[in-house]
């Protein structure tokens, strides 16, 4: 395969036009036309993951997060981003990210979180403010949103808090989760969001949801949650990193694909 025919496989479910309007996700370095026979798949783009897909003898790095979100005025290799670039160049290796286009998507970035946890009829959280959603394969108009950022589900039963609060740490294999407690000692309905998903609490609230997951949320953003919801606060790449498996099988017998050894989160705790 090439650059672009791997790319489309991408879009077909995470088309460029859902990304949100800040984002910059698409092909971010190298040639459409190169060929592929094999893929990195990364959360992060690198210098370290960069390494890793030339010994390893990638033609791909497939991010979620973009690499770059503006543009470079020098490439002299005095930043990370730089020398990612540059590293790209040297060995021939494109880099595309799918970022907000894959968080956007029902199937994407929040739907393989709410997998991990159990939950069971999960839809959109809130739905893209788009025009009416078509299913990308067949081009017929779709009976539910598929676009939209978080979603909200539910448990086969309903469980205690601490009960899921060991179920997600476990799920996501976090070092670390902050949380408030509910309302109510058992939860069932639960709604999150991959990344930084705090301002979308009130719409979680407003559904219904018992508990909310999502990562990044400030000091201040708990506090509105007191006594009408319960929070959980994952590390951000934690709440993204499953990312690589929605990627692993959209290319599942299209070409060979490698989970990156390099990708982690970087940010430390001191126990």
């Amino acid at each position: 395969m090439n650059v672009s025919q791997i790319i489309h496989i991408i879009e077909s479910v995470a088309p460029l036009s859902r990304q949100e309007e800040w984002d910059n996700s698409g092909l971010q370095v190298g040639d459409g036309n190169a060929e592929v026979k094999r893929v990195l798949l990364t959360t992060d783009v690198t210098y370290e993951v960069m390494n890793e897909a030339a010994t390893k003898q990638c033609q791909l790095v497939l991010s979620h997060h973009p690499l770059l979100y503006r543009g470079l005025r020098s490439i002299t290799g005095k930043t990370e981003q730089e020398r990612c670039v540059i590293a790209a160049i040297r060995n021939g290796i494109a880099i595309y990210s799918s970022h907000t286009a894959m968080d956007n998507y029902l199937h994407g970035v929040s739907g393989r979180m709410a997998k991990k946890i159990g939950l069971h009829d999960y839809r959109i959280l809130v739905p893209q403010a788009v025009q009416p959603d078509r299913d990308i394969r067949s081009g017929n108009p779709t009976r539910e949103a598929q676009y939209g950022l978080g979603v909200i589900g539910t448990l086969p039963e309903p469980i205690s808090f601490k009960a899921l609060l060991a179920r997600v740490r476990k799920a996501f294999g976090a070092e670390m989760l902050r949380y408030i407690p509910p309302c109510q000692p058992e939860v069932q309905t639960i709604a999150l969001c991959g990344g930084a998903g705090s301002e979308f609490m009130d719409a979680a609230i407003a559904q219904g949801a018992d508990v909310f997951l999502s990562a990044d949320f400030k000091y201040h953003a708990f506090q509105p949650a007191i006594g009408k919801i319960g929070i959980i606060d994952l590390d951000h790449w934690v709440s993204e990193h499953f990312t690589r498996e929605v990627f692993a099988e959209l290319l599942a017998g299209n070409v060979e694909t490698i989970l990156s050894e390099q990708d982690h989160s970087p940010i430390c705790y001191y126990r």
